[in-house]
């Protein structure tokens, strides 16, 4: 294995892997462990994934991962700190108001909406992270704009548009 060339490519890569787990997870910790093990498993499959696309696989272990820990825990009620919060953005106000509405979603919906509008995917590409159908995404990530437009109004404030 060429460890330089993996090396760069985690550098490259990292802060952005780290972004999206802690918006997926809402806990900096959990966010930190995930982007741990992916990268694992993109280390042991590196050969194979170099001339690819590591980064998505590395975000669809990173979803993956999640879901498999929520639906272990979901029992347990999370809560966003403020503290952490504040750890990802340089404007707290701004990222406790994001964190708080990405808390009113499903762990699918939340997982669509991280995909497509903060990773920037298109919705073929968020479709095989998720390995869902498009036509999922479209409709999951539907829902979830009107569960946020009824039940989190402070982000149309946040972008200073009227309700």
């Amino acid at each position: 294995m060429d460890d330089s060339e993996f090396i760069d490519w985690v550098a490259g890569q990292q802060r952005r892997l780290l972004r999206t787990a802690y918006l997926l997870s809402g806990d900096v910790h959990r966010a930190e462990d995930l982007v741990q093990e992916a990268l694992i498993k993109v280390a042991l499959r590196w050969p194979r994934l170099r001339s690819g696309n590591p980064a998505a696989y590395a975000r669809q272990i990173i979803v993956r991962d999640n879901i498999s820990w929520w639906r272990r825990h979901r029992r347990e009620l999370p809560t966003a700190h403020e503290s952490e919060a504040r750890s990802v953005s340089s404007d707290p106000e701004t990222a406790l108001v994001v964190r708080r509405a990405l808390d009113r979603l499903t762990a699918r919906q939340r997982a669509v909406l991280v995909l497509r509008h903060f990773d920037d995917l298109s919705e073929r590409e968020t479709a095989d992270v998720l390995g869902i159908n498009v036509g999922t995404v479209k409709s999951t990530n539907a829902t979830a704009l009107a569960r946020l437009r009824a039940g989190a109004p402070e982000l149309l404030d946040l972008i200073g548009r009227t309700r």
